[in-house]
């Protein structure tokens, strides 16, 4: 069973990651609107999983939100703060005529959806749209992407095969210190490699910095995605993707990692 499993996991990444390299290669509209389903997948997973502690997020009004965000992360047709306002005044008074339960588990469950999915997707479309050259953003999530990739198959490796000490058992009882190593070091060698490969408009400064980001907030994001979990009571966030659960399991590091690194490359890397 087990290594049925593998082969649906290695069949599934064979398929989905030349796509996913693809649409981040193309840009404008393909990624946009590939990401912003993936952000709606992810939501819907994380209102799910909140709906196990009773929480009654409003999922319409969520959906909504992050659409907005998204897409104007990607127009710039309103200003970021009057945005963000409008959606906080929203879910409030939103809240006022619904009547389901706690307003504060409503309030904060569906605050979290938003905040969390939607700003970081919202980092995503604006680090591929952030250069000049075009190609430069694309070939930047897709070092993203291939950082994080790297950083969870060195963390699940080295573990195996050296980990002794528990990382976060309360979150994650089979994480280990040895394999979040292993994982940093690899996401840091890995973007070292995308820099001299693609990403020649980085210094070698910029792309340790970004693997440091992917290394330790990558990591993060994977043990706050299996908090909420744990304290759901669920092993995935769906069983959409055989082999490998839900959209929420699959880009949590990345939900974790895009904000920090468009705010360092907001400040740090040129156009």
């Amino acid at each position: 069973m087990k290594g049925n499993n593998t082969g649906v996991r290695v069949a599934v990444s064979a398929a989905a990651i030349p796509l996913i390299l693809l649409v981040c290669y193309l840009g404008g509209y393909y990624f946009l609107i590939s990401f912003l389903v993936i952000a709606l997948i992810a939501y819907h997973e994380l209102a799910a999983i909140t709906e196990k502690k009773n929480a009654k997020p409003q999922k319409a009004t969520a959906m909504l939100s992050i659409i907005l965000l998204i897409t104007n992360g990607y127009f710039r047709a309103i200003e970021f703060e009057l945005l963000i306002l409008g959606i906080v005044m929203l879910v409030l008074f939103t809240e006022l005529y619904r009547n389901r339960g706690s307003a504060i588990l409503n309030l904060g469950s569906t605050f979290l959806g938003i905040f969390y999915i939607g700003l970081s997707f919202l980092s995503l479309v604006q680090i591929r749209e952030y250069f000049v050259e075009p190609l430069s953003g694309g070939y930047m999530i897709m070092s993203l992407l291939a950082g994080i990739w790297l950083c969870d198959s060195a963390a699940f490796f080295g573990g195996l095969t050296f980990g002794k000490h528990r990382l976060f058992e309360r979150v994650s009882p089979k994480k280990s210190w040895e394999g979040a190593i292993f994982g940093f070091v690899f996401s840091v060698l890995g973007l070292v490699g995308a820099k001299y490969l693609v990403l020649d408009f980085l210094t070698i400064q910029d792309a340790v910095v970004i693997g440091v980001i992917i290394g330790t907030i990558g990591q993060m994001g994977d043990l706050a995605e299996s908090l909420l979990k744990r304290d759901a009571g669920v092993k995935d966030s769906s069983a959409l993707i055989p082999g490998h659960g839900g959209i929420f399991d699959r880009f949590d590091s990345l939900i974790a990692v895009s904000p920090f690194v468009f705010i360092y490359i907001n400040f740090f890397v040129g156009k």
